[in-house]
């Protein structure tokens, strides 16, 4: 209990760092949203007259005060591009992106597992080879990098997929979905990899234990003692990471949403920065970097909870 206790606070004191941190960001960006907001009307006086009306004239660390204590109760503040609630602008993005992420993840944990265990099974035959080398390959590829290249070879070449012609839940579940696989690879491809080395590693590792030679000494074979008792023990370390990682896919999906023109959270924190709203892209930063916090810290109480000998120093 005092473990979570800790990391509790940590957590709180984090999420308190991060949002202050985004918020003094915004601050510092060139360009002011009251000239985005006047156009061809801005004159100096108007200017003044609209950010004493926005409250942008206020101590810096008020506002962010204020702006925290309403984020934390759930509202999100006014768009200055919509004139409306950012929770409104958001509702649609959210869905996109939860539903990009969740299917990357889905797809790392269904293939990278069984994957780790099979290049270890068969690591001196030419699948563990290749596989191996196709890892090392994988992982070295930026997301992004990868997204261009799905997007050419299915979309403009196989023709499965037409680029920038993303179909919305409303008209077609399974249109939607279809089109998601694309950029779901193209984010979950590189932390197969990432985990079924983790995996491979790990396993490897096990192996050397004392407990592998008594597996052995009562005939079982190779396969046997690696399914039947080393898997299990070696699976911590992947489990974490594949908690962790979930966060990291939040991350890559915003960037990735870029190159296959999904209608998510990514497309519109680049439209909001540009358009100086910095009420919807403070959300959407403090959001992601809140999952990315949140994921961390259920990754060591999970850990905690499996292993008990891990403990804060």
């Amino acid at each position: 209990m005092q473990y979570v206790l800790k990391k509790t606070g940590v957590l709180i004191a984090t999420l308190l760092l991060v949002s202050l941190f985004a918020f003094l960001a915004f601050e510092i960006i060139p360009g002011d949203p009251t000239t985005m907001l006047l156009g061809s009307d801005y004159t100096p006086e108007r200017a003044a007259a609209l950010r004493e009306s926005m409250g942008l004239d206020r101590n810096v660390l008020v506002r962010f005060f204020d702006w925290f204590v309403s984020f934390a109760r759930g509202d999100m503040g006014t768009s200055y591009s919509y004139s409306m609630p950012v929770r409104e602008v958001l509702r649609g993005k959210i869905g996109v992106t939860a539903v990009l992420s969740l299917m990357s993840w889905v797809l790392v944990v269904a293939v990278s597992v069984p994957l780790g265990i099979a290049l270890v099974r068969y690591q001196n035959k030419p699948f563990g080879k290749i596989g191996t080398s196709l890892n090392q390959v994988l992982m070295a590829i930026p997301s992004f990098f990868l997204g261009i290249l799905l997007t050419y070879l299915f979309g403009l070449v196989f023709k499965l997929f037409t680029p920038g012609r993303f179909i919305p839940f409303r008209e077609s579940v399974s249109g939607c979905l279809g089109y998601l696989v694309f950029p779901a690879l193209a984010i979950s491809l590189p932390k197969i990899a990432k985990t079924a080395r983790l995996l491979r590693a790990s396993i490897l590792s096990e192996m050397k234990q004392d407990y592998v030679l008594t597996a052995y000494s009562h005939g079982n074979s190779r396969w046997l003692v690696i399914k039947n008792h080393v898997v299990r023990n070696a699976l911590l370390p992947v489990v974490t990471y594949l908690a962790m990682s979930l966060a990291d896919i939040v991350a890559s999906s915003i960037i990735v949403e870029q190159v296959f023109v999904v209608p998510g959270l990514g497309r519109l924190l680049v439209a909001s920065i540009s358009n100086r709203d910095y009420p919807v892209a403070l959300s959407i930063v403090v959001m992601i970097a809140s999952v990315v916090v949140v994921m961390n810290y259920l990754a060591d109480i999970l850990t905690q909870a499996i292993d008990p000998r891990v403990r804060l120093s």
